[in-house]
């Protein structure tokens, strides 16, 4: 036998050992499973992404994180490196922060300071990396930030930019911005809006609206900060703007060219500008635009509060991501036009979550982590594990099967170029994770045979292992000596044991035991040696595949074992180089052979003695099966060909078994393959006709007992190509992007080409190029942005070499939306003159395009100077808009819109059609002094062409316009001195506009008067005594005679709370005329009982005097309007009760409080009203006397002044102390048998407590003996007395005791017991009250022997048992679930043979209310009175009654009405509007049914029809509406809606949808000689009523049109004239003749009247002989903001006329009569319906409509028809002895009060005086009276004017002063002067330097207010100006004001000038006094109770002596003998017309 050589041997035990220690402790490892509390690393502080420090300051970076062990925290760089310390430059501390200390600059390395940086957390459960940090080191560096010059042209906005270096660009920010003055602006976080002028942007840059001249002086700076050093610093240089005039007009141009297109980038919620860097002359209209995502449609931005538009500029705040996009801004002007192009991206803050955070998941199954993102915009999404990428860029991570390695920590990173966002989450390995680990097993060991062996294996795992155990490789199985056991442990461990009974010798061997589960094996193998001899146990037979190595160890036993050797065929082994034998007795055989190696072995073992032992192993040898190789052939197959292969097995034992599989697929079900097999060994496929479907992996698997194997073959199939997806043709929109797929297979791999054919047909065909937009992927085409030129046919090609190959030919159709190459271009064309517009759009025909004009449809057929043709051209159709003759109208946007069956598209030109200006208008006096003078004026419409200049124009008054000096002023200028004039002299000034069209037309001369000066005396005998609570009167005397600088207007009474800083108010009086006539005012809406001070002045026209010393006084007291407060009761004995309270609060007061009143009543009794009781005391608290005992009692306190009682407290509550009870209400005593006696008794009336219990007294009467008592409980009404002596008398009584002691005795009873013992019914008559749906219990408990039959009755009926009723065992009735009908007498009967009683009870039910009477009483238009009856039938007493209402469509509302109330008033409902009313009644019980519901209505009606004639009234370009003759129908009126058209127009055009009622109103801008319908809405609470009216306006010259027949004779359908009114009449010489003839009698006429009045001045009304006063006006032509200041001293003289403020005189433009011609409607003066006026017709064309009449002192004749002889309707006002109107000398312009007119159409009209002898007025102009009536001129000199509106609403384009007048809501009739507080107001906000009006405002706010103006200005010149304030409503003509403030525009009382401000700078002033403060002025002084005047009565002079009668002061005034003294009669009292224009009288 061969022995291994030692070392040999050694080597291979070492490599055993080896291998099973590694495998014992990778078990080991592996099994220690993670406790439930372990976990991953999970971060708690993550850095941030970007770290940015300052070299001075370091940084510390922190980076925390948590798991379970503590996690590792290492910094890497960003390629996964770890980052480690650099002295003085980075470290990294103990707790994991990194860290970079301050540094010197000359330090800064860039791999240190600029570097990624990332933060690893890491335990034995796998690592995370938190995001990416920036770590950027800033060395400090000195830098300065610069303001440059910004270049601007006037009127348009500047934008400052502060310049700050790039390296510091991303630390400095910019902070604010000051000027050189130090005034500072703030961001716009600091600003409280965006409307100021300087704004600072969110990026810094500075904002400056509307650049005018004055802001070319300022510099500015900007201050900026470091935002890690936190140094700020001001700008190195100073900025300002550099302001171009401009020349012309210079059209929107960018400068830089950088800013046509721009990126911007801003954070979530920042707030960010977008700025559009054009500027423009004229001023540019900017608008922005966003596109709709994906498309290249865009929309207008929606301007709101988070996004507003500050000129150009577009900021918005708080950026939300839906921001982002593309934004277009388009500047235009009328020059031209350009846009910017933004792309904004507003970025939002990433983060990310993965879910789940932790999963377990099982060995095996799916896991699956999501990655949740939020953030904009995301680039990236990346997966790691364990700090290593996995490569995966999904949202979603799906593991399929988790596997051991699986387990660890994921994360998800999101990126952008910006920042990163991370999230983390971790996967443990399921339970059944731990493979099996030996944790403790058994040695080897060496013993003597005979004991038994123990051996044991412990094991541990999850799944828990099985244990197995082997001997020398043999499993052990149990038997008598051999027993294997084991169990497991409570900690899971299985402990495996092996018994061994009795050792022997041959039980020595190699003992393994194996732990295994599914999830791993575990072994441990040691020896056991036993001493004995050798010995072999039995080898099986062995089995191995040729081939294989074999290896086997000979099973030996005894011990010890000398040597081990193998033999075969007795020859020691080994014999050649494949064997090896070991000396453990192993053998090894390599690459075992058949032939060489199948044979036995024989193994021998011996020990030193000699024994030995043997043992023989036969081992067989297993041949595999071995294929040959086969194939298909080299070149692959066509299809049809045939094909076989043979698989042929060259080797092997047989059996074999022979399958072919095709794709690893059993072969039989694919048809059209053959298999054969040929012998034991071989097999054929074979195919007849190759198919496509036959290519593939065709295998041949052969398996025998020693292996399976298989050998694989591919069969190539060529096939030629084939569709999958065949293209087909195609349509696409164009610019879509377009996608045509094309898709083969064959073999090989077609190649798919695409070409396009040449031409429009298919045939030849040319390769496509490669461009930007096309392109092949996969076979696909792509077309990006497809358009017309890529239409056409397509061949897509399918070509491998197998045969000829696929074709398609495809046609690709785009289809085009129109598209207009132009989007928007500007067109000029002079007014006047023709001009074409062109529009030219692309695109599939048919093409149809329509013409808009300001968004509204063009049709030609409507205005035929529009003509539209359309020319068809190759590539689409052109359009042409002609306008024969452009007008002012065209100035528009024009749209052309082209659609077609694809879409649409629209181009707009912008018209400006340019003319010469028109006139300049509100010239008014700003300043002068006494050689020059500074004007202002409004800027006329410049005729779309810039103004160049303008030329002011004046002269000497009385000198001609041909002798005038001339001034140029620019023409962007609105203000101008004209210097170099003489003082005191008067000059007419006029102003002419000029452009490069030409000059306009001169606008209304200025006149210029010297002034006045104000009061210097105070008001004497001031008397102020209260009226009322919250009113005062005031009375005064005017000061001395002396003291009044002029003529007094009247006074400002100023008032304002005693003792306070408080302003004063004033309110305005006018002067009284009458010599030492006592003024007085009213103050009302006081406080009650409040002490006011008050100081009067006087004032002229100047202004006003010096305040009068204050005056104080109290207002009448009121009741406290609250209540005592702290309340509280106090028990004090059972009769009283202590009440106290504190004072109300003393402003509550309104009084002294005098007395205090307790209201007291017992709680139960508290709803009736009747049984409270009252007491009054002056203290602050009281006893209440004389109370019921222990009752709850209800109190209120209330407070009292002389002004009655005051408010009541809050009830409160106490009950009186309980006391000793009455005596018992009655007693019986029935004899029970012959020794008891039954005492009962009823409970006192007035128990005064709780009763505890009752005493039973009882005695033998007549004897000395004692009384006996018992207690009896308190709930027992009856007593048992017994051992009593027979045919004794027994005396009884009864008392009761409460807590507070016994109480009286009742009456005393005698009974005596007896044997006869007749039928007695103790219970006494009662009443009992029971509530509804409770159970009631009636008593009757009886004696008697023998025992007596009780019966009861109900109501007089035997009462029957039932389910409700029973008779109970003690004589009581019950009833149960009382009700209503339950209510009743209930009679007791008991009956025995001696005797019979009876008792009644009276039983009430108190039940809630049934249903109340509700009957209809009266009804208003806005009430209803019902009548509330309770129900008959109810028992328990009403509280009170719940009223439901409510209108037909609207919710239940209630209202709470006393029991008392026999009606009901339901208020403040909607006029003749349906009401459903019910009404539950309540009580103690609850509420009640509800009673039937009452349908009923409010009176009133629909508004109902005006008369047409007296509602409308025409002019040539206007119409006036008279509200007033609409009848209401009962309900007012809440407003009208006013639409109008021409006739021939089917559209209505909506003029107003909010005309207040009782206004007139005015339509304007109509064209002359035209047919309009006219539409009105009338609406009340009660419905509308709609109205349309046919009507025609009246020629140019006041005529009217003749009616066109409409075919039924009404006249009524007009032709309309297709051409202007103008151009036609001119040539007509019919229409010539009479006019030249009609202008040469006016002229003459006025020639004639101007000598007559200039022969007929008179003295001087003050004494001398000159001119009447003076005979020089001011004849200004107030326009809008034109109204000069009638306080400023340096004005007062110069004008002589001041036009009173807000004078609207309803217009009548192109007509021949004033406002008095329309009320002297009796005879004349009218015009026809259809010829021009005739004055002498005498038919009405408008019905007058009869005013109110107004009471007269003495008998003034109230106007109206037939008022006068001659049947003449006068116009009624009254001075002292005259009867008179507004008529005489009066010039009207007659204009618009509400909408502007033109001011190139304003006529004037002057009136002459009234005829002798019918119109006794002298001092008047008159009215230019009709022909035919006798008159008489006056002569007088002067000039008159009203003041004239602009027609047109204008807004400023630059810089000029204009004026905009928008009434507004609360205006009225304005001819309603001052009958109501109707009135328009009108307020003014710049725009541009000029003064814009709208909304109500602090000035003149009542137009209505008449009398004190034209005082201020009647009065000083002798004319009859009389003061009708007697008229004006509750107060006369007064106005509010508080000093130096804006008064409340809702103010509702007429009011005149304001008084002069106190303490502040006059032209800050709010008043009337400079340019910034103009109202509007307009003669209106019309009041109009009706559609037109309402002259009101005029009071006669109280002194005889004054009055004088018409004709004498007619003469008196031809004489010129009316002094002053009358002419101030005449003004006291006055309540009628005043003609505001008439001057110089």
């Amino acid at each position: 036998m061969a022995y291994m050589m030692p070392n040999e041997r050694l080597k291979w035990l070492t490599l055993c050992a080896a291998v099973v220690v590694l495998a014992s402790v990778g078990n080991t490892l592996a099994a220690n499973p993670a406790d439930s509390d372990q976990k991953g690393p999970v971060f708690l502080k993550e850095p941030t992404n970007r770290i940015d420090f300052s070299n001075s300051t370091g940084a510390e970076i922190e980076c925390k994180s948590s798991g379970n062990p503590m996690p590792e925290i290492i910094w890497i760089r960003s390629d996964g490196t770890a980052v480690g310390d650099v002295p003085g430059l980075r470290q990294i501390s103990s707790d994991g922060k990194l860290v970079f200390p301050p540094f010197r600059a000359e330090d800064y390395r860039q791999e240190v300071h600029a570097q990624v940086y990332a933060c690893l957390a890491r335990n034995q459960f796998g690592s995370i990396i938190s995001r990416d940090v920036h770590v950027r080191a800033v060395v400090q560096q000195f830098y300065e930030s610069e303001v440059n010059n910004e270049y601007v042209i006037r009127g348009n906005s500047a934008v400052l930019k502060c310049s700050i270096p790039s390296f510091v660009a991303d630390f400095v920010q910019v902070v604010s911005w000051q000027d050189e003055e130090g005034q500072l602006y703030g961001t716009l976080e600091d600003q409280q809006g965006t409307d100021g002028k300087y704004l600072v942007l969110p990026s810094g840059e500075l904002h400056i609206r509307e650049v005018g001249p004055e802001d070319g002086y300022k510099s500015y700076q900007c201050r900026t900060k470091h935002r890690l050093t936190g140094e700020t610093r001001l700008s190195a240089t100073k900025g300002r703007l550099v302001i171009t005039e401009p020349i012309g007009s210079v059209p929107p141009k960018i400068n830089n060219i950088n800013d046509k297109f721009q990126l911007m980038q801003v954070k979530l919620s920042q707030n960010f500008a977008m700025q559009c860097p054009g500027q423009a002359y004229p001023v540019p209209v900017v608008r922005w635009y966003k596109f709709i995502e994906g498309t290249t449609r865009k929309q207008a931005v929606v301007l709101n509060d988070r996004v507003k538009q500050v000129s150009g500029t577009l900021i918005i705040k708080d950026a939300v991501v839906e921001d982002s996009g593309k934004y277009l801004c388009v500047v235009n002007n009328s020059v031209g036009g350009e846009s910017v192009e933004t792309v904004l991206t507003v970025t939002a803050p990433l983060s990310a979550k993965i879910d789940p955070p932790t999963q377990t998941i099982d060995f095996g199954r799916p896991a699956v982590f999501t990655c949740q993102y939020t953030g904009n915009p995301i680039k990236t999404v990346s997966w790691m594990k364990d700090g290593k990428a996995m490569g995966h860029s999904e949202p979603v991570l799906r593991i399929e099967s988790v596997k051991k390695e699986d387990k660890g920590m994921y994360q998800c990173f999101v990126r952008n170029d910006q920042e990163s966002a991370e999230a983390s989450a971790e996967l443990k390995l399921g339970g059944r994770f731990d493979p099996p680990v030996i944790r403790q097993a058994f040695q080897e060991e060496t013993m003597e045979p005979g004991p038994s062996v123990f051996l044991k294996c412990v094991a541990g795992g999850n799944p828990t292992p099985e244990i197995s155990w082997e001997l020398d490789g043999k499993k052990i199985a149990n038997n008598d000596r051999f027993q294997v056991g084991q169990y497991v442990t409570v900690n899971g461990d299985v402990v495996s044991y092996l018994n061994i009974t009795s050792v022997h010798a041959n039980d020595g061997g190699l003992y393994k035991c194996i732990a295994k589960s599914k999830v791993g094996v575990a072994e441990h193998s040691a020896k056991l040696n036993v001493y004995g001899l050798p010995y072999i146990r039995q080898m099986e037979k062995k089995a191995i595949v040729a081939g294989e190595t074999l290896m086997v160890t000979c099973p030996v036993a005894g011990y010890p074992i000398d040597s081990i050797v193998w033999e075969r065929d007795n020859r020691a082994l080994p014999i050649n180089r494949k064997q090896k034998v070991f000396p453990n007795g192993t053998l090894i055989i390599e690459n075992v052979e058949r032939n060489s190696d199948q044979a036995t072995y024989t193994c021998v073992a011996k020990n030193q003695e000699g024994y030995s032992a043997r043992g023989s192993l036969e081992v067989q040898v297993m041949v595999p099966p071995k294929i040959t190789p086969f194939d298909f052939g080299e070149e692959p197959t066509n299809v049809e060909d045939s094909v076989s292969v043979t698989c042929l097995i060259s080797s092997g034992d047989l059996p074999i078994d022979i399958e072919w599989l095709f794709n690893d697929y059993g072969i039989s079900s694919y048809s059209g393959i053959s298999v054969v097999k040929n012998g034991k060994r071989s097999s054929i496929l074979g195919i007849d006709n190759v198919q496509a479907r036959h290519a593939g992996k065709y295998s041949c698997k052969v398996k025998n007992h020693a292996a399976a194997v298989n050998y694989t073959a591919e069969l190539i199939v060529n096939v030629p190509p084939r569709w999958i997806l065949e293209p087909t043709d195609k349509a696409f929109a164009q610019g879509s992007d377009a996608k045509v797929e094309c898709k083969a297979d064959g073999f090989p791999k077609p190649q798919v080409t695409w070409k396009k054919a040449v031409g429009d047909t298919p045939g030849e065909y040319k390769d496509l190029k490669k461009s930007d937009n096309i392109r092949v992927e996969e076979g696909t085409l792509h077309i990006d942005n497809i358009q017309k030129t890529n239409e056409g046919y397509y061949l897509c090609e399918a070509i491998n070499g197998i045969g000829s190959g696929l074709s398609a030919v495809i046609m690709v159709s785009v289809q085009a939306p129109p598209e207009f190459t132009e989007k928007l271009r500007n067109q000029t064309a002079r007014r006047g003159e023709p001009a074409v517009l062109q529009c030219e759009a692309k695109g599939e025909k048919p093409i149809g395009i329509l013409w808009n004009m300001n968004n509204m449809r063009l049709d030609p057929k409507n205005d035929n100077r529009y003509t539209i043709r359309e020319e068809i051209l190759s590539a689409g159709v052109m359009s042409s808009l002609s306008i024969k003759r452009t007008e002012r109208s065209d100035s528009a946007l024009f749209t052309c819109v082209a659609t077609n069956a694809f879409g649409s598209d629209d181009a707009s030109i912008n018209m400006i059609v340019q003319e010469v200006p028109e006139m300049p208008y509100a010239l008014k006096v700003l300043d002068k002094s006494g050689r020059s003078v500074q004007l202002s004026w409004a800027q006329p419409y410049d005729g779309n062409s810039p103004l160049n200049r303008y030329i002011i124009e004046f002269k000497r008054s009385r000198a001609s316009w041909d002798e005038i000096d001339r001034v140029m002023v620019p023409g962007h200028t609105t203000e101008a001195q004209v210097q170099k004039l003489s003082p005191a002299t008067t000059y007419n000034i006029r102003i002419v506009a000029e452009n490069e069209i030409g000059s306009s037309q001169s606008s209304e001369a200025v006149t210029i008067i010297t002034a006045e000066e104000a009061p210097s005396g105070k008001p004497q005998n001031i008397k102020v005594e209260p009226v009322n609570q919250t009113t005062l009167r005031v009375t005064w005397k005017p000061p001395a005679r002396s003291d009044w600088n002029g003529e007094i207007l009247g006074y400002y009474v100023g008032y304002k709370l005693s003792n306070t800083n408080s302003s004063y108010i004033f309110e305005t009086i006018n002067f009284i005329t009458e010599e030492g006539k006592e003024h007085n005012l009213e103050l009302n809406n006081l406080r009650v009982y409040t002490q006011y001070s008050v100081v009067i002045q006087a004032f002229n026209k100047i202004g006003a005097g010096p305040l009068s010393d204050e005056e104080k006084q109290f207002t009448a007291e009121g009741t406290p309007s609250q209540p005592p407060s702290d309340t509280a009761c106090t028990t004090l004995t059972s009769q009283t009760i202590r009440v106290s309270w504190v004072s109300p609060p003393l402003e509550s007061a309104n009084g002294v409080i005098k007395t205090y009143k307790v209201v007291y009543a017992p709680s139960d009794e508290w709803y009736d009203e009747t049984k409270r009781h009252y007491k009054k005391t002056a203290s602050s608290d009281t006893v209440l006397h004389g109370l019921k005992k222990y009752t709850n009692y209800t109190m209120q306190v209330l407070a009292t002044t002389a002004g009655g009682d005051g408010v009541r407290s809050v009830p409160i509550h106490c009950q009186t102390e309980p006391d000793v009870p009455e005596a018992p209400t009655d007693v019986k005593a029935l004899v029970m048998g012959n020794a008891a006696i039954l005492v009962s008794w009823r409970p006192p009336a007035q128990p005064n407590g709780i009763i505890t219990q009752y005493t039973v007294y009882s005695k033998a009467e007549g004897a000395e003996t004692e009384t006996k008592t018992q207690k009896v409980p308190h709930y027992q009404m009856s007593f048992e007395a017994t051992e009593l002596e027979k045919n004794k008398p027994y005396e009884f009584w009864v008392t009761a005791s409460t807590t507070i002691g016994e109480g009286q005795q009742s009456k005393s009873i005698v009974a005596m017991p007896s044997d006869q013992v007749p039928a007695k019914i103790a219970s006494f008559d009662d009443t009992f009250t029971a509530t509804f749906k409770e159970d009631a219990k009636m008593p009757c408990l009886a004696v008697g022997a023998p025992q007596p039959e009780i019966t009861w009755k109900i109501k007089g009926v035997e009462f029957s048992a039932n389910d409700r009723m029973r008779l109970l065992p003690d004589g009581s009735l019950l009833i149960k679930s009382v009700n209503r009908q339950d209510a009743g007498d209930y009679s007791c009967h008991a009956e025995n043979s001696i005797a019979k009683d009876s008792i009644t009870h009276k039983l009430i039910v108190l039940a809630p209310p049934q249903s109340p009477h509700v009957t209809l009483s009266a009804t208003t238009t806005d009430a209803l009175t019902v009548r509330l009856k309770p129900h008959e039938g109810d028992t328990a007493p009403l509280h009170g009654y719940t009223l439901h209402y409510k209108p037909e469509f609207g919710e239940w509302e209630t209202a709470e009405v006393s029991v008392d109330s026999q009606k009901h008033n339901i208020e403040n409902l909607l006029c003749g509007s349906r009401y459903q009313v019910y009404a539950t009644g309540f009580n103690n019980i609850g509420a009640g049914e509800a009673s039937d519901i009452l349908n009923t209505r409010t009176k009133g009606q629909k508004p109902k029809l005006p008369e047409k004639p007296r509602f409308i009234e025409v002019s040539s370009n206007s119409v006036s509406l008279h509200f007033k003759a609409w009848k209401d129908g009962g309900c007012p009126m809440s407003h009208f809606v006013v639409e109008s058209k021409k006739r021939d127009q089917l559209e209505w055009n909506q003029i107003s949808n909010n005309v207040k009622p009782d206004n007139n109103y005015v339509v304007l801008d109509l064209e002359p000689a035209t047919w309009y319908n006219l539409r009105i809405t009338a609406h009340n609470s009660a419905g509308f009523t709609v109205a349309e009216y046919d009507f025609a306006t009246l020629t140019v010259t006041g005529g009217t049109i003749a009616p066109l027949d409409d075919g039924m004779g009404h006249g009524n359908v007009h032709a309309r004239i297709p051409m202007p009114a103008w151009m036609p009449e001119w040539l007509d010489l019919n229409f010539m003749v009479p006019l030249i003839a009609t202008v040469v009698v006016v002229a003459v006429g006025i020639c004639v009247v101007c000598v007559a009045l200039s022969r007929r001045r008179s003295d001087d009304m003050r004494g001398g002989q000159k001119d009447v006063y003076y005979d020089v006006v001011y004849n200004q032509t107030m326009g809008p903001g034109a109204t000069l200041d009638k306080r400023r001293p340096d004005l007062r003289d110069e004008l002589g006329y001041i036009a009173p403020p807000n004078r609207k005189l309803p217009p009548v433009p192109g007509s021949n009569y004033n406002t008095c011609d329309r009320i002297k409607r009796g005879r004349g003066g009218l015009r026809s319906n259809h010829s021009t006026w005739d004055p002498r017709r005498n038919p009405n064309l408008y019905e007058e409509l009869k005013a109110p009449p107004v009471p007269m002192h003495g008998n003034a004749n109230i106007y109206g028809h037939g008022g006068h002889a001659h049947g003449n309707v006068e116009c009624h006002y009254r001075h002292p002895g005259m009867e008179d109107e507004i008529c005489p000398y009066a010039t009207f312009h007659l204009l618009g009060f509400r909408e502007e007119m033109d001011p190139t159409k304003a006529m004037n009209f002057q009136t002459f005086p009234h005829q002798n002898g019918h119109t006794p007025v002298p001092g008047h102009a008159g009215t230019m009276l009709p022909p035919g009536h006798p008159g008489h001129v006056h002569s007088r000199s002067g000039s008159q004017s009203m003041p004239r509106a602009n027609r047109y609403q204008r807004k400023n384009s630059q810089g000029g002063q204009s004026s905009i007048y928008t009434p507004a809501p609360e205006y009225d009739d304005p001819a309603n002067c001052a009958e109501e507080d109707q009135y328009r107001r009108y307020t003014r906000v710049n725009s541009q330097g000029g003064s814009l009006y709208s909304g109500p405002g602090p000035e003149y706010d009542d137009p209505a207010n008449c009398a004190p103006e034209e005082d201020q200005y009647g009065s000083q010149y002798g004319g009859p100006y009389g003061q009708p304030y007697d008229h004006y409503g509750s107060r006369g003509s007064m106005g509010r004001r508080s000093i130096g403030s804006a008064r409340n525009p809702g103010n509702g009382s007429p009011e005149p000038p304001p008084p002069p401000p106190r303490n502040h700078d006059m032209s800050n002033s709010s008043f009337n006094d400079s340019k910034e403060s103009n109202e509007i002025s307009e003669a209106e002084c019309d009041r109009d109770h009706g559609p037109r005047g309402n002259y009101g009565a005029v009071k006669r002079s109280p002194q005889p002596k004054d009055q004088r009668t018409t004709e004498e002061m007619r003469k008196l005034i031809e004489r010129n003998e009316a002094g002053p003294k009358q002419l101030q009669l005449q003004q006291t009292n006055g309540a009628g017309f005043t003609a505001y224009d008439t001057m110089a009288v």
